[in-house]
């Protein structure tokens, strides 16, 4: 999934020429905090809201303000992991997502990378979760999905994190297509892999649901 495919196409861009006001309505209209600013094609950074409230000019062009992050743009070919790294290294509501020569194609919020997130960890499918702790070295996805087809089971998704307590150790965690879990659980820990959390379907399909609503809802705020 690349960039190009989750522009929304309702977000619009600011011209230099367009006015403080105009650009509040827009942010308000599109739920938004944070605009891209642009020179025809040519993408300059992002306005954010607070700098439109610091002026008392209404009719003020935002060509007269200082844009932030005008290198924070991804190329529309980039995977949407990309996005959402961008967005988390900048603290950004707003991507602008340029061509191979940098030219303006559109722009992602937050709350459509959350939608492909969700998406891509397969929250909507019914299934089980375990959380596994191990040391990095002795990671590997195709010897963990072997055990967990060993028992008629799929991987639907997975996820890698360092360990926030323990540098030497990373957290997987496996979204699988089972509802009952003993089977998996038990021939992982006869292979030594030490399982940390568990969670049955009717805890994953509506907790996972409950959480992203309120997350969608928050950003809509």
């Amino acid at each position: 999934m690349t960039a190009q495919e989750f522009i929304n196409p309702l977000v619009p861009p600011l011209k230099l020429t367009d006015t403080v006001q105009k650009a509040l309505n827009w942010m308000n209209e599109f739920r938004v905090h944070q605009l891209p600013v642009v020179d025809e094609s040519h993408y300059l950074g992002i306005l954010a809201e607070d700098q439109l409230y610091e002026s008392t000019q209404p009719d003020e062009p935002v060509g007269r303000f200082q844009f932030l992050h005008p290198r924070a743009a991804v190329s529309e070919h980039r995977h949407f992991y990309d996005v959402i790294k961008e967005a988390h290294a900048n603290d950004l509501q707003v991507i602008a997502v340029v061509d191979d020569l940098g030219r303006y194609k559109g722009a992602i919020t937050i709350k459509d990378t959350v939608t492909a997130l969700a998406r891509t960890y397969a929250t909507q499918s019914p299934g089980g979760i375990i959380v596994l702790s191990m040391p990095e070295y002795d990671y590997s996805l195709a010897e963990i999905a072997r055990l967990v087809e060993s028992n008629n089971a799929k991987i639907l998704s997975s996820y890698v994190e360092s360990d926030p307590y323990d540098p030497t150790l990373i957290k997987v965690t496996l979204k699988l297509n089972l509802i009952d879990l003993t089977r998996v659980i038990a021939t992982l820990e006869r292979f030594e892999y030490r399982l940390i959390a568990k969670f049955q379907e009717m805890e994953t399909v509506d907790h996972d649901k409950d959480r992203l609503g309120m997350l969608l809802r928050y950003l809509e705020i």
